[in-house]
């Protein structure tokens, strides 16, 4: 049985050229190319889901080696004349040097869009912000007029800035706003800005703030009138700790 050439069986996985009538009826008949074709499929279709990456590191330099050893073992192989009688061979011999043949070089081509696919996954690991560092932390209480529902946390981080979560904070026809306030004369207050209605906020300290001083965060209740100092209106407070 003549079987499918190899350059035609890639071309036939890769979807770049359709089947006729002869290698369709082949391909019914010969489980062989069946079983090669449905390997370079897979191959095609581990490539087909790393394409559309972008900025893809080169692949590690013993991947190209391997397949330069490959081609260079095949194309050693001296060439040696036979006679006519000799041409025919044994079906299940013939299969078993295809086979022979297809295998390495099958398994060099997985290894390439393997080690490609491993390396983006190594560099997106990589790439990944490094997991924040938190200096001080404080747990939001209601003070005692605001529904015991409400509350939050408060994360510090070494970056500068201010990570506050809140929840249940009661409604309002102006404004929460975050303080830093000095527990020792809580007429001094720093304003870090406003909580908007998303539920997490991260709102930058102003360089300069002492935390040890400016201990206590402070969420209130500020009315649109103008006036930018603390309304008096607390609703959570919590103290940092280190």
């Amino acid at each position: 049985m003549q079987h499918l050439d190899p350059d035609r069986l890639v071309l036939l996985a890769l979807s770049e050229e359709q089947f006729d009538l002869d290698e369709s009826d082949h391909l019914t008949q010969c489980a062989g190319c069946r079983h090669e074709l449905d390997a370079l499929r897979d191959v095609a279709e581990i490539g087909a889901e790393v394409q559309g990456l972008r900025d893809l590191p080169a692949p590690p330099e013993r991947v190209w080696r391997a397949i330069e050893e490959d081609v260079a073992v095949a194309s050693r192989r001296p060439l040696r004349s036979v006679p006519d009688s000799a041409l025919r061979v044994p079906q299940g011999v013939e299969r078993r040097k295809r086979a022979a043949w297809r295998k390495p070089v099958l398994a060099a081509a997985a290894a390439a869009v393997l080690a490609v696919a491993g390396t983006v996954t190594v560099t997106r690991l990589l790439d990944r912000p490094a997991t924040e560092q938190v200096t001080a932390r404080a747990t939001l209480s209601p003070l005692p007029a605001v529904n015991a529902a409400a509350g939050g946390s408060v994360r510090v981080l070494s970056d500068g800035v201010m990570r506050i979560d809140v929840r249940n904070l009661p409604l309002t026809t102006g404004f929460h706003e975050v303080w830093l306030i000095d527990p020792d004369d809580v007429t001094k207050m720093v304003a870090l800005g406003t909580l908007p209605d998303a539920a997490d906020v991260v709102l930058p300290v102003p360089p300069g703030t002492d935390l040890n001083r400016y201990r206590l965060v402070d969420v209130s209740d500020e009315p649109h009138d103008g006036d930018a100092t603390h309304s008096g209106r607390s609703l959570l407070r919590g103290t940092l700790t280190y």
